[in-house]
């Protein structure tokens, strides 16, 4: 009994839901393909291998070393960490990698390489989280620009990097992205953050910087795809981006400024509720302009 609910537990801190958060760049690089019915299978199998096995495995991995006490992302009381959740952290990266031989070899070797520079973040030996600059690189970089080359390579199987600005364009959209969202993420675990010596962005930037900083890199995203629509002449897309750029807009704006009245506000709730909403939005837009390219 109390080893099933260790196992309970130990799921709990997997945080599969969180990988939603993560959702935008997969399908802001499924915007950008010219699929077919024939690709859609090789598309939908890359998503799970994605955001049910290779995020959640690192969720798992960051919880183990971490053992917060405090609200983490997507689990506002975590329960407490035990050997069982490396069994199942094992058991996610043996999926991933599984379900990537089917793809192929080399996306394979990518999903390898995420998955050991995404462990580097809490590894005790390594510890990139107690760098706040190099925290940031690494991992903005790895979920943004390198997870949009996985998802492309891994439908086309074929991918060049290509001299054109262009071409560019979208990759460093998607890290800009993160780069803007991801101190967002670290604003409510100061305190937690601290006390193991860890030294985030956020910490580095405090509560009025992490905003000025988040705002002023998502606008420089928000930038560069709007001039990729225009030199695209994409207009539905531009319109969509716009329209759910301004729901975003609104409740960053309203945070920040609820925020710098009073700091209690950032807090778990807003922060998560901050990252539903920007994910679900431009989600939701990449998804509508894959559709309306499909049909």
């Amino acid at each position: 009994m109390l080893l099933t609910e260790n196992y309970k537990n130990a799921f709990t801190l997997m945080r599969i839901p969180f990988s939603v958060f993560l959702m935008p760049v997969y399908w802001l690089a499924i915007s950008s393909l010219e699929l077919n019915q024939g690709k859609i299978f090789t598309a939908l199998s890359i998503f799970v291998i994605l955001h049910l096995f290779l995020y959640p495995a690192s969720n798992g991995y960051n919880s183990y070393f971490d053992r917060d006490e405090q609200s983490i992302g997507g689990v506002k009381s975590p329960p407490k960490v035990t050997k069982e959740l490396f069994h199942l952290v094992v058991l996610f990266d043996l999926l991933a990698v599984i379900g990537s031989l089917f793809i192929s070899y080399q996306f394979t070797a990518m999903v390898i390489v995420y998955m050991l520079v995404s462990k580097s973040y809490s590894y005790d030996k390594i510890r990139l989280k107690k760098f706040p600059i190099l925290s940031t690189v690494v991992v903005t970089i790895f979920q943004g620009a390198f997870i949009y080359f996985v998802v492309t390579f891994g439908i086309t199987q074929n991918y060049t990097f290509s001299q054109k600005l262009m071409d560019n364009l979208l990759p460093a959209v998607s890290t800009l992205f993160l780069v803007g969202s991801y101190p967002l993420t670290q604003i409510y675990q100061h305190q937690e953050d601290s006390k193991r010596g860890d030294k985030t962005l956020s910490i580095m930037l405090g509560i009025k910087g992490t905003f000025i900083f988040s705002g002023i890199a998502l606008a420089f995203a928000s930038g560069i795809f709007i001039c990729y629509c225009l030199l695209k002449s994409d207009l539905i897309a531009l319109v969509l981006y716009l329209l759910s750029s301004a729901i975003v807009l609104v409740f960053f704006n309203r945070w920040m400024l609820q925020t710098w009245k009073n700091e209690s506000s950032a807090n778990f709730e807003n922060t998560m509720q901050m990252n539903k909403i920007s994910s679900i939005c431009m989600s939701a837009t990449f998804i509508l302009i894959t559709v309306i390219k499909f049909f």
